[in-house]
């Protein structure tokens, strides 16, 4: 922790050093003696914070974050023929320190930018725009170390009261170096500054920015890995509001192309000025008019997209390369006439919310959970009728439904670890469309395997002596 910050103290007197003028601050920086002065130095700073989602350097939104926990699971195989890209690391479940630097140096990076917002916006009055600030800033950083304890730690519900996850740290200060903290506690942190800024965000920002639905549903995905049923329906239902838009049989594709916002509470903005296209890259590049992809859908996975599922041919392409059929990832494709690859970063959509809610519905109120299922299928299958399901085969089917309609979004491997199952790759079939090729050689990662939490950097193991490893590295 000591590096990171001290990298951003530096950064800070070096910027205040050679730029006398406000205004030719960059907007992704935040230089904290001189900035937040007025509301619009506080709109530059939350600017800024949002900017760090964005950018090709950072392993969230627009990064690698997109792919890495389906990398880790069950949804891809790789493509020899591509350019191999986490393969050891981890696809091969052979990641180290070193592996995850990026990871954990990205995460404390953007929670630096909410935290200058959080320590410096009370020079301000209290108004509106202040408070809003205050929320974002809040919701920011919880939803990144959110995403830190589903990479570092257990989930909540594999959890004892022993287990430690990551620092929650609060503070631009680069001398600390603080110890890992209790992972329950951490989530009450989480919590708190979700609660605590839904209370404060507009209920609207425009599109690219938090607002108050949207941190409902970011509680509602917290509280469903805490397993707090009660509190994940009723922080859903907040978020989606009587009458769910989750994106019709017509709007679903659009929304993959920016078409529409139909269906999403919270993305990041990538206009072709931005032009991060790693998104689209980290599946595939077209070379020679084919699409020479890094990993493909997974065999027996591809198979559970029934026929009539629009999304089997919005999330995947089957077509040429190198003289075989594959089934391609195109959902980052981009928009039409735009750069390939570039996209907005959809964060979390209503989907993805009412998929928590049901999920939760089912242990309390079981005929809520299959309205929610039939209202989630007639929208995603055409000529759907509705079924009646209960028991075992009901959680079956949002579970299946769950993974269908998250795929290739960043959710697998934290939803493995969440139902404390393993890793079980398809060990038969490769990379081909029709299930030839070369198969994982590795293929299971087993429960209780100490790979499910990722290692700290070591690097920043020796400048943070308090920061310990995780068990087994």
């Amino acid at each position: 922790m000591k590096k990171i910050l001290l990298t951003f103290g530096i950064v800070a007197i070096l910027i205040s050093g050679c730029k006398k003028d406000l205004t030719l601050y960059p907007y992704n920086q935040v230089e904290t003696t001189q900035a937040f002065n007025t509301e619009a130095d506080v709109a530059l700073a939350v600017n800024g914070m949002y900017a760090g989602l964005r950018t090709s350097t950072s392993y969230w939104v627009s990064g690698t974050f997109n792919i890495l926990p389906d990398v880790l699971a069950d949804n891809l195989v790789l493509n020899p023929l591509g350019r191999l890209s986490l393969k050891q690391p981890f696809y091969e479940w052979r990641y180290t320190g070193e592996s995850t630097s990026g990871l954990f140096t990205s995460g404390y990076n953007i929670t630096r930018r909410a935290n200058a917002i959080m320590e410096n916006i009370g020079k301000l009055p209290t108004t509106t725009a202040t408070n809003n600030a205050r929320g974002e800033a809040l919701a920011i950083r919880a939803l990144i170390y959110f995403d830190m304890t589903r990479l570092y730690s257990k989930t909540y519900t594999n959890a004892t009261d022993a287990d430690l996850t990551i620092p929650y740290v609060t503070t631009t200060d680069p001398t600390i170096t603080p110890a890992k903290e209790s992972l329950k506690g951490v989530y009450d942190k989480i919590i708190t500054d979700l609660t605590t800024a839904e209370g404060l965000i507009n209920a609207s920002n425009g599109v690219g920015r938090l607002n108050k639905a949207s941190v409902a549903g970011l509680l509602s995905r917290v509280y469903l890995y805490k397993g707090d049923n009660a509190n994940t329906i009723a922080a859903a239902t907040r978020a989606l509001g009587a009458t769910p838009s989750i994106g019709s049989l017509t709007t679903f594709p659009q929304i993959w192309t920016d078409a529409t916002e139909t269906g999403v509470l919270f993305k990041i903005k990538n206009t072709s000025v931005d032009n991060v296209n790693t998104q689209g890259v980290n599946y595939y590049q077209v070379t020679g008019g084919q699409k020479k992809s890094e990993y493909v859908v997974d065999y027996t996975f591809f198979q559970l997209f029934a026929a009539n599922d629009i999304r089997k041919t919005v999330y995947t392409e089957t077509s040429l390369y190198s003289g075989n059929n594959m089934n391609h990832v195109i959902k980052y494709a981009g928009r039409p006439g735009q750069p390939a690859g570039v996209v907005d970063g959809k964060v979390l959509r209503t989907a993805e919310v009412l998929l928590n809610r049901m999920e939760a519905e089912y242990y309390t109120n079981p005929t809520a959970a299959l309205a929610d299922l039939v209202l989630l299928k007639t929208n995603r299958y055409t000529g759907y009728v509705a079924e009646v399901l209960a028991g075992p085969a009901l959680l079956a089917e949002i579970q299946k439904q769950r993974r269908l309609e998250m795929a290739f979004e960043g959710d697998r491997f934290f939803d493995l670890k969440r139902l404390n199952l393993p890793v079980q790759r398809d060990a038969v079939h490769g990379q081909n469309a029709d299930g030839t090729g070369t198969p994982p050689v590795f293929s299971s990662l087993p429960l209780g395997d100490k790979r499910f939490l990722l290692p700290f950097p070591q690097s920043e193991l020796n400048f943070n002596t308090n920061l310990k490893q995780n068990p087994g590295y």
